[in-house]
């Protein structure tokens, strides 16, 4: 079965978890994008969603779902969303699409967040993918220093700039052995919007997709 493939049957499955007239968070990716086309073709009329991109809410609009904002909302019920990777507690690197900000206040502010992935994103320990890392502009390269200071080796996303108007450091060859220690450091560096890394607030149910069928860890 060609990934594509694996991507829809397992944004498939996740709509088992949306309810008519719920009001839902939606992350950003190629997985996330199978997810709306599947929500378009249930019929399944949903109250508004709180969008995680700019991209993501141009996709909705095109099949007719209302963009809501979460100052008005309150906290979520449910939040969908992919991964670049997840081990076996559900912890998590996102943001190679560079929402990862949003998508982490949507993650924080939902009740139940299920991550849809097929069965190349699972590892056993995080960091194969590059962590991305959202700064401020002027705080650039002071920042790069302090990953380097942990390890890592940051590179610049170039010619990228995030929807809140950041640069995004990638950052490969750091030591995640401790995940929720490791995000809380991250994020205390000075000018770090925060980090890919999702180990504070893990996912709730991942829905794996494999060639025999949707594996589910919850």
């Amino acid at each position: 079965m060609s990934q594509a493939r694996l991507k829809i049957e397992v944004a498939r499955a996740a709509l088992e978890y949306v309810k008519p007239d719920m009001v839902l968070g939606v992350g950003t990716g190629s997985t996330v994008n199978a997810f709306i086309d599947e929500l378009a073709e249930s019929g399944i009329r949903v109250k508004g969603v709180v969008s995680s991109s700019e991209a993501t809410s141009a996709r909705l609009r095109e099949i007719g779902v209302e963009i809501m904002d979460l100052n008005h909302t309150g906290d979520l019920e449910l939040y969908i969303d992919g991964a670049d990777e997840v081990d076996e507690h559900k912890r998590m690197i996102k943001g190679a699409g560079g929402a990862l900000t949003r998508e982490k206040i949507i993650a924080a502010a939902s009740r139940r967040f299920v991550c849809i992935v097929d069965e190349t994103k699972c590892v056993k320990v995080l960091g194969e993918y590059p962590m991305p890392v959202e700064v401020l502009p002027m705080a650039r390269a002071f920042v790069a220093r302090k990953l380097v200071g942990l390890g890592g080796r940051p590179e610049l996303r170039q010619g990228y700039t995030t929807d809140n108007g950041n640069l995004i450091l990638d950052v490969r060859k750091l030591d995640i052995m401790e995940p929720v220690k490791l995000e809380s450091e991250i994020n205390q560096i000075p000018g770090v919007v925060t980090c890919g890394l999702f180990a504070r607030r893990p996912a709730d149910v991942v829905l794996v997709a494999t060639e025999s069928g949707i594996r589910r860890r919850s």
